[in-house]
């Protein structure tokens, strides 16, 4: 979710080669800008958007209906990817102060974020019931009067619904000095211990923060997502280290496909449609999303694996009209998701307000998508005219 700096010397700080074990640092080339990244973050914070308004029709044709996992994978992915390239990177090139200041600005505003966000549906939420009902799931009842669950909120002993991925994420980025850390010493025990720490939440679900609106704590286990930021870092380390995408091993794309077939056919909803149930396992259980089952982190990684070694989607993303676009939104990721997220609580009133009729369907819908792309593409002259002016 970061903005990604210029592109670092091969030059470690001499804070950090006295802090860590010297290792002879591969040279970093100048590289260009990897606009697939972008614009599958894009693709992510649009499919939330749909996704966060249960009564939208739209919502029927994102991924979750075509597989296991959902565009919240998507996004801590490419988190920890970006995080990689944005403060990984930094660490050689401005030093360890530098780059844990710039961590520290980062998880700032993304609370600032989460605060706007939670102040506005509670506010809205409390001012929009005195004219008509609101559905008591929109916020949970001990947040519906008085303000002792400030503190709560703002201490993130308190998620309300829908308001849970932004504190997830400041809690990754918070430990990723530690992660960056463990990859100095050797990348394969940094992967060993996320793994270690995600299977043992898979074993024990219980393992998790504490959540004061739900008894089984955060929606999003840290514990468990750590593990997919941590894959997201170390496939951005490995690209920079290679210099070049990941392989394309025939066989191994062929089993991706294949996977990807299989948790479609299981996780389409045959019966929303009215068609014949294809599902090779019957009624199976999906996979649990709060710990990231072992389907749904599969699922993800095939969809990374497909994308990243694929030379026509990097050509699709850097050069064609659609893929600038999603590129755009994929850039400005914080702001397009607390806009979006807003907007989803204001189409959820409308709809149980004044029905889910087709009209308010395509104005909803049509209204929501166009403002993000809009405010995509102001943010993007913004920092244009910004470099501009500094550079003159």
């Amino acid at each position: 979710m970061s903005v990604l700096p210029p592109d670092p010397s091969s030059m470690e700080s001499p804070v950090l080669s006295s802090a860590l074990p010297s290792q002879p640092a591969p040279p970093v080339a100048r590289s260009v800008r990897d606009h697939r990244i972008d614009a599958m973050r894009g693709v992510a914070l649009l499919m939330m958007f749909v996704d966060h308004i249960p009564q939208s029709l739209l919502n029927r044709f994102t991924m979750r209906n075509v597989g296991f996992a959902d565009a919240a994978e998507i996004f801590v992915l490419l988190a920890g990817y970006a995080s990689w390239l944005a403060y990984g990177r930094g660490f050689r090139k401005y030093g360890v102060s530098v780059c844990l200041g710039r961590i520290f600005r980062r998880c700032v505003q993304l609370y600032i974020g989460q605060t706007i966000m939670v102040m506005v549906y509670v506010l809205t939420i409390r001012v929009w019931r005195h004219y008509t009902l609101v559905p008591v799931d929109f916020l949970e009842p001990e947040l519906a009067h008085g303000l002792s669950w400030v503190w709560r909120v703002m201490m993130f002993d308190a998620l309300p619904s829908n308001l849970n991925i932004l504190p997830l994420y400041i809690v990754l980025l918070g430990g990723f000095p530690l992660f960056y850390v463990l990859m100095r010493i050797h990348r394969s025990l940094a992967l060993l211990l996320a793994g270690a720490m995600w299977m043992l939440v898979n074993l024990d679900p219980d393992l998790n923060l504490p959540n004061w609106l739900d008894p089984d704590g955060w929606y999003f286990n840290p514990f468990a997502w750590q593990f997919l930021f941590a894959l997201g870092a170390s496939a951005a380390a490995e690209t920079e280290r290679r210099g070049a995408d990941f392989p394309r091993v025939d066989l191994l794309a062929g089993c991706c496909v294949l996977y990807l077939m299989f948790s479609a056919l299981q996780a389409f909803p045959w019966a929303l449609w009215g068609l014949p149930d294809l599902r090779p396992f019957g009624a199976m259980i999906m996979p649990e999303k709060s710990w990231l089952s072992p389907l749904r982190l599969l699922d993800v990684m095939a969809i990374f694996y497909l994308v990243q070694s694929s030379t026509a989607a990097r050509k699709w993303a850097a050069e064609s009209r659609m893929g600038q676009i999603l590129a755009r939104v994929g850039r400005h990721s914080l702001e397009i998701f607390v806009v979006g997220t807003v907007l989803d609580l204001y189409a959820r009133l409308l709809f149980s307000t004044f029905g889910d009729g087709w009209l308010l369907q395509i104005v909803v819908n049509v209204v929501g998508l166009s403002i993000l792309l809009a405010l995509a593409a102001w943010l993007d002259g913004y920092r244009k005219r910004q470099r501009a002016a500094k550079a003159a």
